[in-house]
């Protein structure tokens, strides 16, 4: 089956809010898959200290205090829902960038009452400092692509998730007719995506 790969741009070293546009969920949908946005996570320190060319040890990164991944409840999505309510229908946990300490990727979306709403999949990390509150950091997936994201797992730093959509703007909406699988995984300060597509079927 044919694959794609997507790179994002490589981001600073430190933890900032990504600034992805809102769309509202009933946006045209989107031919290219591509990963949309990725923003910094906490990378392990880049300086090797001098050691001796004699010894054998190799030092451990200290892991975070409490390493306990965030919460995805409570948090406010960069997802524009028209004053209807978000939903987190699902998340995974895992660490992500190899800091030692857990982040949360939830797959949220409106909820509209009615209808399948697309999912956006945002990354969560929280500070150690005692207080802090999870923050997104960066969206795999904008509700713009008019995606379901189902089975969503964190295993060994691989993001991973079916997503059902449809190939055209004449499918009808109760129909869904694509199915990808898509991989995320954070690696030299991006996240790199990759995309495997099934036959368009009725799924």
């Amino acid at each position: 089956m044919p694959h794609s790969h997507a790179e994002t741009a490589p981001l600073p070293h430190t933890l900032e809010h990504s600034r992805t546009r809102p769309v509202h969920w009933l946006a045209t949908a989107t031919a290219m898959a591509a990963v949309i946005a990725a923003a910094g996570l906490v990378q392990p320190a880049t300086g090797t200290p001098a050691t001796d060319t004699t010894a054998s040890t190799v030092e451990t990164p200290a892991k975070g205090p409490q390493a306990t991944a965030p919460d995805p409840a409570g948090v406010t999505y960069p997802l524009d829902c028209k004053g209807a309510p978000q939903t987190v229908t699902t998340s995974a946990q895992g660490d992500l960038d190899g800091d030692g300490r857990p982040e949360t990727v939830a797959a949220v979306r409106c909820d509209a009452g009615s209808g399948t709403p697309p999912h956006a999949i945002y990354v969560l990390v929280q500070d150690p400092a005692e207080g802090t509150r999870p923050r997104v950091v960066a969206t795999l997936l904008e509700a713009a692509r008019r995606q379901t994201a189902t089975e969503l797992t964190v295993r060994d730093g691989l993001v991973t998730a079916t997503l059902v959509g449809y190939s055209s703007p004449d499918v009808p909406r109760y129909s869904p007719d694509t199915k990808q699988l898509a991989k995320w995984r954070w690696r030299d300060g991006k996240f790199r995506q990759e995309l495997t597509d099934s036959a368009a079927r009725s799924v």
